[in-house]
């Protein structure tokens, strides 16, 4: 969720309406909700999120240091992700042999076995990946109308990260509509991957070439004519379409979904 989503959400757990919160926090109502849905023309200052940590209830520096990740460039911030999680994998691994050795279990700590168990480790492997822009809905049903809301590429009001992927087209798009289910549910976030090529029983996000028009299927290829695209949900037929009627087909490679 984004900075300004988070403040929106806390403000509406305390019931509090937007006149409320800017008065006490010293601030405008009108740049209250820019800040709230993004629209701000530049981030807030400290002070500013200082005065609605105050307000909110936010842990004293919480939101600054949320403001403070997201104007950090990508790759710093995914270096310093890689950091920490080699140092909280070398803090268990110390911690263990710590406690081995006070239940008697270890006579001395081998520290060449821990350098070499940390450069064993597959910390350096998975990483967090690029930032993806969350930039509007694909419909789980009929084929509805997409739109990047004219923002240039790679940039949006949200942004989520999916493990271990690095391509810097890819996108993501909360569903809309129940042709999807069980598997994708109104809501679920779903990162599609351009630069990854669609194999036959794909999850799809499929552009056409007639409109412009997209929606959000499992794709076959039933023959180098035929392409289907194929509901999850029984009560949706499938569609069949010849190739040129498709312009993009991207595959999704990662799902995001609301447990609660």
């Amino acid at each position: 969720m984004s900075l300004g989503g988070i403040i929106r959400s806390r403000r509406e757990e305390l019931d509090m309406t937007q006149d409320q919160v800017a008065s006490q926090a010293a601030i405008s109502k009108p740049y209250l909700s820019n800040i709230e849905t993004g629209r701000a023309p530049r981030p807030p200052s400290d002070r500013v999120l200082r005065s609605l940590e105050r307000v909110l209830n936010f842990k004293p520096g919480e939101l600054t240091r949320m403001a403070h990740l997201d104007r950090t460039p990508s790759d710093v911030r995914d270096e310093h992700e890689m950091l920490e999680a080699q140092v909280r994998k070398l803090r268990g691994m110390l911690k263990d042999a710590l406690t081995a050795r006070a239940t008697g279990q270890a006579g001395t700590i081998d520290l060449q076995a821990l350098v070499d168990q940390v450069g064993r480790s597959n910390i350096d492997e998975i990483s967090a990946g690029t930032a993806i822009p969350v930039i509007n809905k694909v419909a789980a049903g009929y084929p509805h109308h997409f739109t990047d809301l004219d923002y240039p590429p790679s940039v949006a009001d949200e942004y989520i990260r999916c493990a271990d992927l690095h391509d810097p087209q890819a996108f993501a798009a909360r569903v809309v509509g129940d042709s999807m289910v069980p598997a994708y549910k109104e809501g679920d976030i779903v990162v599609f991957s351009p630069n990854t090529s669609p194999r036959s029983g794909d999850d799809c996000f499929v552009r056409f070439e007639k409109d412009n028009s997209t929606t959000f299927k499992r794709y076959y290829q039933d023959a180098p004519e035929v392409l289907r695209l194929q509901p999850l949900n029984n009560k949706y037929p499938a569609e069949t379409y010849a190739p040129e009627a498709i312009t993009g087909l991207w595959p999704a490679v990662c799902k995001i979904e609301r447990l609660r």
